[in-house]
């Protein structure tokens, strides 16, 4: 996979994605660390060896074409979150991402969630996908609008699944434009 670079219409700060390396472990762990992150995802690597652990998935998804992983990263080399697709049936991948802390707020995860759809419904040759889904807990009004903002539409409301799901979750679909 080349790096996708995303150059703004407007003034902003450019952003590549590109697949998560080894030596992104340490800026890894450092944006885990970050107590918002931890309790927003459901798998969220504690130490070294858990991020290790968690980069080596990134790399076996890519090889098997069954999970699409990528570091957002600004010009200067920083790694400001992550953005992926993860084969779940036939056609279908969920979408999820993060931003770091010091990032949140600069519309990133909404210029990276953009990028990597088009990307997974579009230019990707790797899996045929036709739908993804984007799931958040209903007390992330944050990750509803970045949905929003790049054409998923609520198509249902989650049940609490505990442990991973203790509250009520949106999944938001989105499918190739003009579908």
């Amino acid at each position: 996979m080349d790096d996708v670079t995303i150059t703004p219409a407007v003034p902003q700060t450019a952003l590549r994605l590109r697949p998560w390396r080894p030596d992104d472990l340490p800026a890894l762990v450092a944006a885990h660390r970050d107590p918002v992150l931890r309790r927003r995802l459901i798998a969220s690597p504690a130490d070294e060896a858990e991020a290790r652990q968690w980069l080596d998935a990134q790399a076996a998804g890519w090889k098997s074409a069954t999970r699409f992983g990528f570091a957002v990263v600004a010009e200067d080399g920083t790694i400001l979150g992550h953005v992926g697709m993860k084969v779940v049936a036939a056609g279908v991948a969920e979408a999820g991402y993060w931003t770091a802390a010091q990032a949140r707020g600069q519309g990133i995860a909404t210029r990276a969630l953009e990028t990597a759809s088009q990307w997974a419904l579009g230019a990707q040759t790797l899996v045929r996908l036709t739908r993804l889904d984007l799931l958040h807990a209903e007390d992330n009004p944050a990750s509803c609008r970045v949905a929003e903002k790049c054409g998923y539409v609520l198509h249902d409301l989650l049940p609490p699944a505990p442990p991973a799901f203790p509250a009520r979750g949106h999944r938001h679909v989105r499918t190739p434009r003009g579908n």
